[in-house]
């Protein structure tokens, strides 16, 4: 007698899981204050959803176009005022859309790329960031769209974060040149405006308050009373927030502290990481601890801070915003076991208005996350997250995780995709190494000229901190990292081959040359910083690009890439792809139609998990 084969397991986290996931994005507060619009990301494509207080469900706005924005990676969507909504249509024009619904008006022709519309308190006139791809600026338009849309401020390299002084005789942006990021170094200007008879108004004087070519100043936000214009500056080592007197031009520092950051780098348009009381008493903001993203409230009065008790359950807040009425705020926050919400507070209580997830999955299948701390080769403080296999007992196998960016971070924040394969009995190591944002200037200028290089070692570093401390299975590290993250892949490759069994790189560079000569206007200069100023730092771009040290690489590897990317071009994952072949290195390469820096389409994410799976359980687990 034959006995019948074992079922495999039922595994509580599926592709399904993965594919429906909703991204939730810059929640807002209407005039009224008890009008909230926030937008969800489903598949490719932004939809604009409202909720009105005291009523059980929200629907969504219909927009007569479709809602997104190109300026850097995106962000800066749409704001909300008396009643419309104003946003970035098709990329390329803004438009107005009642919220009850109703015709749509397009206040500026299709030309370049719009994002973070913001209106004035009279709601006249709408100022937002511009690019045509060449020029960036600030530009004007009258909420009627009877008026030609004007330049209001040029001449830097680019712009964010315009906001309006209540009184709308003023303005506040955040602007600066290359070749900085805005992290590096950054001006806040403040703009006063003059209104010409007949016309938009125009900028009639401005001047720098704060931030400079070695210091990132990040969000500027006036009180509703018109009294201050705070902002965060990291002129002390961190991200601290700064409030001036927009009378007496005095400044102070209210979060002296210097526990973490709290500005978040600016990738993309739209973020926010504070704002005022109703009252102008307080401001609320969040700022980076110990691996993830807390609020807080300070006291203008006496600079006293106290956590926002209610948020006390997440560990990722983000996109804070506050009603202009009452004392609430609405955020989007998160935790390693509980996905994304966008979460109001009023009268010191938590209210989920929305959610990314039907949130079926049980807390037992879930991995917690935990911060991580090591020591470099130098003695340096390296920091990252572990999420540990759930049900493993002993070392198990890891996948070791490296951002993108590079200046940016991995957060105790609810992933999916990490929690697939935790829930698989994998571990899952996320490096924020040195260069790295969220763990103070010093530590995020360390990458400066050495991109290539202490990336790499942190890599290794953390990978054997695992293996050291019993958590990893030295014959079972895999790497894994996306863009900036698919770089150090390759060049971990290059430089230490044999150390890890395999790795997944997605759209990885591997030609510094090719990057400085091709990526879009925004990333053009990135790496005068990182590595080195071409025609100079030739030799250096050389003896970092993986592509001139292919021949080193020997461990199996899976490269995936979108055909559309425009920031790191499919020739970077091809040139790599001919060098395996021809030496009969063990790999497989995925091109995916239609995707870009990133995968978008329900169909591709589950298409990629499936390849990882494969090439995983192939190389790794049955080999």
């Amino acid at each position: 007698m034959s006995s019948a084969q074992a079922p495999d397991p039922v595994l509580p986290i599926g592709l399904e899981h993965l594919t429906a996931e909703i991204r939730l994005t810059e929640p807002c507060y209407d005039s009224d204050a008890a009008t909230l619009v926030w937008a969800e990301r489903h598949g490719a494509d932004f939809k604009l959803v409202c909720r009105r207080r005291g009523e059980r469900s929200d629907w969504d706005i219909a927009t007569d176009r479709l809602v997104k924005t190109r300026v850097f990676y995106g962000g800066g969507l749409f704001t909300v005022s008396n009643g419309d909504v104003y946003f970035v249509g098709d990329g390329d024009r803004v438009c107005r859309q009642p919220l009850a619904g109703g015709e749509g008006v397009d206040l500026t022709p299709a030309h370049g790329a719009p994002a973070a519309p913001a209106v004035s308190r009279d709601g006249r006139w709408l100022v937002y960031v511009h690019t045509d791809g060449r020029t960036d600026r600030l530009a004007i338009v009258d909420t009627e769209g009877d008026l030609w849309p004007q330049s209001l401020a040029d001449g830097a390299d680019f712009y964010m974060q315009p906001t309006w002084h209540p009184r709308g005789k003023q303005i506040a942006w955040v602007e600066w040149n290359t070749p900085n990021m805005a992290w590096d170094g950054c001006r806040l200007v403040l703009g006063t405006l003059r209104q010409p008879r007949g016309g938009a108004p125009v900028i009639d004087e401005r001047r720098i308050i704060a931030g400079d070519q070695d210091t990132c100043v990040f969000q500027p936000c006036f009180s509703p009373d018109g009294k201050w214009l705070a902002y965060a500056s990291d002129e002390g080592g961190h991200s601290q927030l700064w409030l001036h007197d927009l009378a007496s031009s005095e400044r102070r520092c209210l979060t002296p502290d210097n526990e973490g950051d709290v500005a978040t780098p600016g990738w993309i348009q739209g973020l926010s990481v504070m704002a005022f009381s109703a009252d102008s008493q307080r401001i609320h903001y969040t700022r980076s601890l110990d691996g993830g993203r807390r609020a807080f409230s300070v006291e203008l009065s006496n600079a006293a801070v106290e956590p926002v008790s209610a948020l006390s359950e997440y560990t990722d807040v983000t996109h804070l915003a506050s009603a202009p009425r009452g004392n609430e705020i609405v955020v989007v926050a998160s935790s390693s076991v509980i996905p994304a919400r966008v979460v109001t507070v009023r009268k010191s209580k938590a209210h989920a208005e929305a959610r990314s997830s039907s949130e079926s999955l049980k807390a037992n299948d879930l991995s917690v996350g935990q911060p991580l701390r090591w020591s470099s080769a130098q003695g340096d403080p390296v920091h990252g997250l572990l999420f540990p296999a759930v049900g493993v007992d002993g070392p198990s196998p890891v996948l070791v995780s490296i951002h993108g960016g590079p200046t940016s971070q991995d957060h105790l924040c609810f992933d999916i995709e990490t929690q697939y394969w935790t829930s698989r009995g994998w571990s899952v190591m996320c490096i924020n190494h040195r260069g790295s944002t969220g763990y103070g200037r010093h530590y995020m200028t360390a990458l400066r000229g050495q991109w290539g290089v202490l990336d790499v070692e942190d890599t290794v570093s953390g990978a054997r901190h695992l293996i050291d401390a019993g958590i990893a299975d030295p014959h079972r590290i895999v790497l894994m990292g996306g863009s900036a993250g698919g770089y150090t892949v390759l060049r971990t490759l290059t430089l230490h081959p044999g150390l890890f069994r395999a790795a997944i790189c997605r759209y990885g560079i591997s030609s510094l040359f090719g990057l400085a000569r091709t990526t879009h206007k925004f990333e053009a200069h990135y790496t005068d910083l990182l590595v080195g100023s071409l025609p100079h730092a030739a030799d250096l771009f050389r003896e970092r690009s993986p592509i001139y040290a292919a021949d080193a690489i020997r461990d199996p590897v899976a490269l995936f890439q979108g055909d559309e990317d425009d920031v790191v071009t499919k020739d970077q994952s091809d040139d790599i792809v001919a060098s395996l072949r021809a030496r009969g290195v063990q790999h497989e390469y995925h091109v995916y139609e239609g995707e870009g820096h990133g995968w978008r389409r329900p169909e591709t994410k589950e298409a990629y998990i499936r390849s990882v799976e494969s090439f995983l359980e192939q190389h790794v687990l049955y080999s």
